[in-house]
């Protein structure tokens, strides 16, 4: 693909413990499912990491939650952000790539990494991970 640079990695794994999984995602890879992810659940994280996305283990996203990252947890009250980036927020929640966003916005990629990039200012996240630990612990996303 033109413009990305190296392999996108999902960590595939029987374990699924906190150190495990912070430590795959720091290695750098894009994704973490357990062993125990079906056919269709493999697929589609392929194709999510394919696509610039971040799939993730339902189990996973759920422990991302409720232990704090190792960074700030970002605590900005979600009034800050506009309308389109909650929206966009719950979108990146949902495990979509800025392309897939863009796609479902009827926007640009350009204008989507606008959105990610205001909103992850306005709530004090340096990442994505942080970003959807603070959409679902404001509700404004659910959890798997």
């Amino acid at each position: 693909m033109a413009g990305q640079r190296g392999a996108r990695v999902i960590a595939l794994t029987t374990y699924a413990d906190d150190a495990s999984i912070r430590a795959a995602l720091r290695a750098g890879a894009r994704g973490f499912l357990t062993k125990d992810a079906g056919a269709e659940q493999l697929r589609a994280a392929i194709e999510a990491a394919h696509a610039g996305g971040a799939p993730l283990d339902p189990e996973v996203v759920r422990r991302l939650v409720d232990v704090p990252p190792s960074g700030p947890i970002p605590t900005a009250a979600p009034e800050r952000l506009t309308a389109r980036e909650r929206e966009v927020l719950r979108l990146i929640a949902s495990g979509l790539s800025n392309e897939e966003i863009a796609e479902r916005l009827v926007v640009s990629e350009a204008t989507v990494k606008t959105h990610v990039n205001n909103l992850f200012g306005k709530i004090g996240a340096r990442d994505r991970a942080q970003a959807v630990a603070y959409a679902f612990r404001t509700g404004l996303a659910d959890a798997p």
